[in-house]
């Protein structure tokens, strides 16, 4: 895992321009981890009697964006890392193969983790889980499509590397969105393995696409698009002023989602099969546009916000969210699960909410205090250290 060490004075006003972007980074994440927990609890725990009202659609509407959130800031940390290597002059065919072997450290754990589910489910988890494309596979199949993408535009000068990674991102963003329908539906490439075919449309052992699974197709789009803004952020318009660069994205952002719902409104539509709520690439315009205004609302609160003073719950578990996302699943959905599963009133799933986070944030804090004891043994600061790069997930 790839994890930031931020300062405990990170949101305080002394803090430098370059802690602060860190900070804002982290608060989206943490948003993230509090949107997943909630999402996760409620859908676990509430019993059918609280599942048609508005509390719970609502519930698993916020739960819609954890994933998103995760691989967008994925590819702006990615962005920051590789920028920052080539700042120290670090070869581009080093920076790729560490970033590219970071993200197939990532992919396994994917694989360690359903393993980890598997065996704490035996005997009722089906041995098909074990394949199953999760948020983590995509995550580091994602780092490794960026580390391609850097290196081949690495060959340019920096200005000129920063561009044309900017540009191919958003080209491959678009092009991944608008080829899913299509990959869903009428070019599905059935001839494959299941396992295999998953990766493309997630399809797992249920003879169609399920909206539940991560497929590279439209999922690993929103990666693109966080190196793209990274790569923005990075630019000497955004140096001079970053916060007319997080408007200007948050603008951006806005015209996106509203431009999404126009185009939704039409009496004519590209695609034969259209369903604007999973595989349209106006679903995706939409979420994009509230990724970019997220970003700029993020940034604003730790900027002028209550974010930048003193301890901040959001910004504690951004720096830990592999691992609050890895241990908080088995107390949810698990057989270690803290409540009854789908018998659980609201106000029953909402303190069993509250103990999750609690526990979460306590163990968030265990880890970054252990890790600032032994950050004097860690292996190369200079590098893709665990001690050094933002976190990914």
């Amino acid at each position: 895992m790839m994890t930031e060490k931020i300062p405990t004075d990170v949101a305080s006003n002394a803090a430098p321009p370059e802690d602060r972007r860190l900070a804002y980074i982290d608060w989206m994440r943490g948003f993230a981890c509090l949107a997943m927990f909630q999402g996760h609890c409620y859908d676990a725990w509430l019993g059918p009697w609280a599942r048609g009202g508005r509390f719970y659609r609502y519930s698993q509407l916020l739960d819609t964006m954890p994933a998103p959130i995760f691989l967008f800031l994925c590819g702006v940390s990615f962005a920051l890392v590789t920028e920052r290597l080539r700042q120290k002059g670090v070869d581009r065919d080093a920076i790729a193969r560490q970033t590219m072997l970071r993200g197939a450290g990532i992919y396994g754990a994917g694989f360690l983790f359903r393993l980890q589910e598997f065996v704490l489910g035996y005997p009722k988890a089906p041995w098909s889980d074990l394949l199953r494309v999760d948020v983590l596979n995509i995550l580091g199949l994602a780092m490794i499509l960026m580390g391609a993408v850097c290196w081949l535009s690495a060959a340019r000068k920096p200005v000129a590397a920063r561009l044309v990674t900017m540009v191919s991102s958003v080209l491959l963003a678009a092009a991944i969105a608008l080829a899913t329908p299509l990959l869903w539906t009428s070019y599905r490439p059935q001839f494959l393995p299941w396992p295999i075919e998953s990766y493309i449309d997630g399809v797992h052992t249920y003879g169609a696409p399920q909206p539940w699974i991560f497929p590279i197709f439209p999922w690993v789009a929103f990666a693109f698009l966080g190196l793209a803004a990274g790569f923005f952020l990075l630019s000497d318009f955004a140096k001079r002023s970053d916060t007319r660069a997080l408007a200007a994205l948050g603008v951006l952002g806005l015209g996106a989602s509203v431009f999404s719902l126009f185009l939704d409104r039409l009496p004519f539509h590209l695609y034969a099969s259209y369903d604007y709520w999973h595989s349209s690439p106006l679903f995706f315009l939409m979420r994009c546009g509230l990724l970019l205004m997220l970003l700029f609302v993020a940034f604003a609160w730790c900027r002028w916000g209550l974010g930048k003073k003193g301890f901040s719950p959001a910004i504690q578990l951004g720096q830990t969210s592999l691992l609050v996302y890895w241990a908080h699943v088995e107390f949810v959905y698990g057989r270690l699960s803290i409540l009854p599963k789908e018998r659980s009133s609201i106000a029953a799933a909402t303190l069993g909410l509250l103990l999750i986070l609690a526990a979460m944030l306590a163990l968030s804090v265990l880890r970054t205090s252990w890790k600032q004891r032994h950050r004097s043994k860690s292996f190369s600061r200079e590098t893709l250290s665990v001690q050094n790069v933002p976190d990914v997930v």
